[in-house]
């Protein structure tokens, strides 16, 4: 997915050359600003780094002894889809360096499959999130060649779940327990992008790459939290800004 995208940036970045030449757009003058904003559409595809304990395949004991899962084969966290919806602030410190601000409200769920020596235990546990993400950045902009200019970004974003799940199983039979994180955390991130300049507007196809700080995993004593030591989230998108 990742590569499809980088050519496609390519092609924006070489068909200029293809073209007769024209007078740049204005792109409806959002370059020109010290202060410009606009809004965002993401698709997100984003897993779970999954740091297992040392005795990770050992059966599962509740406090009384009773045996709730068989030994695990493996556990694992598949790419799941997502989109998003956001706002761009943006301040212009030169000609080829701004800062950006991104709120974004993201719905992307991700999941955790665990398969045991008995395949009838086999679970997936999803992880269901809607997030405030927050983050901050920093566009470092080429020259621009006629309607086109390359960009690189990086910054570090905070996000935070809506809604609470401490209580949400508390009388569910153990082998329906849910598989919990924090609501709150920090990830870093880093990306390419082209801005592409019309008469009244900018756009801006851009994809980058999100990784987590930290262990995400909300200690609990059941099966599914029990066999893992930590968590961390690396998340793809890939995003159409407007300004």
């Amino acid at each position: 997915m990742i590569k499809r995208y980088v050519i496609l940036l390519v092609v924006l970045f070489c068909s200029q050359t293809l073209l007769a030449q024209k007078v740049p757009a204005w792109g409806g003058g959002a370059d020109l600003k010290d202060f410009s904003g606009g809004f965002s559409f993401s698709y997100v595809s984003s897993y779970y780094k999954i740091d297992r304990k040392p005795e990770w395949r050992q059966p599962y004991f509740d406090e009384n002894g009773a045996k709730i899962t068989d030994a695990l084969n493996s556990i694992s966290s598949d790419n799941s889809p997502g989109f998003a919806v956001g706002f761009l602030g943006r301040y212009r410190i030169n000609e080829h360096l701004e800062a950006r601000l991104m709120p974004a409200l993201i719905f992307a769920d991700r999941s955790v499959s665990y398969k045991y020596a008995d395949p009838s235990q086999d679970q997936v546990k999803e992880v269901r999130a809607t997030l405030v993400d927050l983050p901050v950045q920093f566009k470092l902009k080429s020259n621009r060649l006629g309607d086109y200019r390359a960009y690189l970004i990086a910054g570090l974003k905070y996000s935070r779940a809506l809604g609470n799940k401490e209580n949400a199983d508390d009388n569910q039979a153990p082998t329906a327990k849910l598989l919990k994180t924090i609501n709150g955390y920090g990830s870093y991130e880093v990306g390419v992008g082209c801005d592409i300049y019309f008469e009244f507007f900018k756009l801006s196809p851009e994809i980058k790459i999100a990784n987590s700080f930290g262990n995400l995993l909300l200690r609990e004593n059941n099966a599914f939290a029990a066999p893992i030591n930590s968590l961390s989230l690396h998340t793809v998108m890939f995003s159409l800004h407007f300004e």
